[in-house]
């Protein structure tokens, strides 16, 4: 099909390793960029962030560490923080250079506030040290560095205009339908995508770890139990990843539009289900990207961060759209799999990156397996049940406006509350 080049580039750009939880990661590769930028040792460091990626941040485990939050991440990038290696910044962390972050946390020369006059991801960075100052703005996507300043001069920048003139090559992916992406899917050559199947290798083998070390609190486990069937074992394997994750552990995942728990919702269901039931290779890895596809396509609607959990209502709808295809579906059952998904699952809040997610990723495969097998026997949802529309396209825009303009004001309750709990 035509754009087939179009799409094979906003995979590579969306479907990328990431080490730990991406907030903190991306508050770590920005402050990689100061200290670069700054070419000397930082005095102090000033971290500003939207509410999302303050949510995200608060309670997750940061690789290599026990440790959890955003100060972490930034006190790691000064240590040894390169941004050569972007979403894998962290990769070179070790007991030393965390000794060593903890101390500058200890002296109080990192600072963390909200921004509150922002919307979307945000994240500024303001290094300080004995002769120089640097700036550095992160804005919309994790690796999106609109600004890079050193002593109010600029080095870098994007001028706002040009973003809002161009969209972004993720932002793209609107110009297609679910049916373009399963011709694509349906007729690219296996070389162009063949690189999907790094990620069912690298997330198989982090939800393994879990599995065989009880990284996190055992829900994996539990999940798995003693059966031997391959739903349960899906559920298992995509929780316990997600424990691996979120407690720190220091493998990479690949990701699935900006989010490794992403990235685990919309691969290994598919992988797990197409290996056991022998369904060939090449039709598993075909499924995954357009897993991958419409997850990235639906994050364009709800935005990057969002006050509804995408591992539910994206990726979620990712992989029961995937799952449907690999299964033999048709194009009328895979929209109806993204109806039927979106039907039971919107609305699930994100309230912050943490190991509680491992439950929510386990409930949105659970909801994806359901939601394909109705398609596969031509069990819809009808149209004009609450959000759903006529077409899987304008359901998920409906999807998209409940959770930016119905939810508005979702994210500074569930901020407000998170920092009272526990308190």
């Amino acid at each position: 099909m035509k754009n087939d080049k179009l799409l094979i580039s906003i995979l590579k750009d969306q479907v990328v390793p990431a080490l730990g939880c991406t907030e903190p990661t991306a508050v770590a590769y920005a402050t990689a960029i100061a200290k670069e930028t700054l070419e000397e040792q930082v005095e102090s460091l000033d971290i500003y962030v939207d509410r999302n990626v303050l949510k995200n941040g608060k309670e997750v485990g940061i690789p290599g560490t026990s440790e959890k939050g955003n100060v972490v991440a930034a006190a790691l990038a000064l240590i040894v923080g390169k941004s050569e290696y972007k979403l894998e910044v962290l990769k070179e962390v070790t007991n030393e250079s965390l000794d060593k972050a903890l101390e500058l946390i200890d002296k109080n020369m990192i600072t963390l506030s909200l921004k509150k006059d922002v919307s979307g991801l945000y994240i500024e960075i303001v290094a300080k040290g004995k002769n120089n100052t640097s700036r550095v703005v992160i804005k919309k996507t994790h690796l999106n560095v609109v600004l890079v300043e050193k002593n109010g001069e600029c080095i870098s920048k994007k001028e706002e205009k040009e973003e809002t003139a161009k969209p972004s090559l993720r932002d793209r992916i609107r110009e297609f339908t679910i049916g373009d992406m399963k011709e694509f899917v349906d007729t690219v050559g296996f070389s162009d995508i063949e690189f999907i199947n790094e990620g069912i290798v690298m997330n198989k083998r982090v939800g393994e770890e879990d599995l065989k070390y009880n990284l996190g609190i055992g829900l994996g486990n539990m999940l798995k139990g003693d059966k031997q069937d391959l739903e349960t074992y899906a559920k298992a394997i995509t929780s316990a990843a997600s424990e691996a994750r979120m407690t720190g552990h220091p493998l990479p995942v690949m990701s699935s539009a900006g989010s490794g728990n992403h990235g685990l919702v919309a691969i290994l269901p598919i992988a797990i289900m197409g290996e056991g039931q022998k369904i060939e290779k090449e039709k598993i890895v075909r499924a995954v990207a357009l897993s991958h596809l419409v997850t990235v396509y639906i994050k364009t609607y709800t935005g990057a961060l969002s006050p509804v959990c995408g591992c539910g209502v994206a990726a979620g709808v990712g992989a029961a759209a995937g799952l449907t295809y690999m299964w033999g579906g048709s194009l009328k059952q895979i929209e109806g799999a993204i109806k039927n998904m979106s039907a039971g699952i919107t609305g699930m809040i994100c309230d912050g990156a943490k190991i509680g997610c491992s439950y929510k990723l386990s409930i949105s495969v659970t909801a994806a397996l359901d939601a394909a097998k109705m398609a596969m026997k031509n069990i819809f949802i009808p149209c004009n049940d609450g959000i759903l529309d006529k077409s899987a396209e304008k359901t998920i825009q409906n999807l998209g406006r409940v959770s930016n303009e119905g939810m508005s004001n979702t994210d500074d309750v569930i901020l407000d509350v998170m920092m009272k709990v526990c308190s």
